[in-house]
């Protein structure tokens, strides 16, 4: 028999509301051999990991997306052949939830990791002592710095959205905050090689959406945290990204299964 897959969304689920998070979870767990969350609360998939008694996948939460960062390396590993020595940067929100998983992701494996953000945007006091555990495990290097010249060692430059899910209020702010950050093509000619580009998508690159219009209209801005120039360069290997979210993920339901 083969695999049936069912959605459940934010208007199909309780999750507290009126059932508790555990009682959903042992439901769930009765019903399906598998759980992917995807959602912003990362102590639900706790909750589910904790009670489901079946395997449970990070999809993406406000914390962590480690589906992303396996896609991430395994495009790397295509691209370059090998995954340790190679150094990362991550320019933007270095906060974020991609950012995070990129990073612990990168060190385990040898990638060095260097987070490009200004001040108030760079990874919290947790996540950085997490990732130096990681580093001093691996031998890689961890590195947080607000200057653009450190990316004469960088092999990998990686961004994502200035405006995370939730965020939407915050355009300005980040605006103002990251605008110097923008991956483009002067940022790019930085590294002194050729380097690679990735994103996890979407990318606010030009104004084909109705998202990116309303932004131009309010900030006058065409593209946000990539240019156009860069998005669809030789450089780029965001398609490759984004394809093999679906082998990646499929290893890692299979791996669950052998695990368990």
């Amino acid at each position: 028999m083969g695999a049936h897959p069912e959605y459940l969304g934010q208007s199909d689920i309780q999750f507290g509301k009126k059932e508790s998070l555990e009682d959903t979870a042992k439901v769930l767990g009765r019903m399906f051999d598998g759980i992917e969350y995807r959602g912003s609360n990362h102590a639900v998939v706790e909750g589910l990991a904790k009670h489901a008694g079946v395997p449970v996948w990070n999809g993406l939460t406000d914390k962590w997306h480690p589906t992303q960062m396996f896609a991430d390396l395994l495009t790397m590993k295509e691209h370059f052949g090998y995954l340790k020595g190679l150094t990362v940067c991550f320019v933007g929100d270095g906060r974020n939830n991609v950012a995070n998983s990129l990073t612990i992701g990168c060190l385990k494996v040898g990638i060095n990791v260097m987070i490009l953000a200004p001040k108030k945007l760079q990874p919290d006091v947790e996540l950085t002592e997490l990732a130096q555990q990681c580093a001093k495990k691996s031998g890689a290097s961890y590195f947080i710095t607000e200057e653009q010249s450190a990316l004469n060692t960088v092999d990998v430059v990686y961004t994502d959205v200035w405006v995370s899910m939730g965020e939407e209020s915050l355009y300005e702010e980040r605006i103002t905050l990251l605008h110097k950050y923008q991956v483009n093509q002067t940022l790019m000619d930085k590294t002194g090689k050729n380097s690679i580009f990735l994103h996890c998508l979407p990318a606010f690159h030009d104004l084909e959406t109705t998202v990116a219009q309303k932004i131009q209209r309010q900030y006058g801005l065409s593209e946000l945290e990539v240019s156009d120039e860069v998005f669809r360069s030789e450089a780029s290997l965001v398609y490759d990204q984004a394809e093999n979210r679906l082998h990646t993920i499929k290893a890692i339901m299979v791996a669950s299964y052998y695990t368990i």
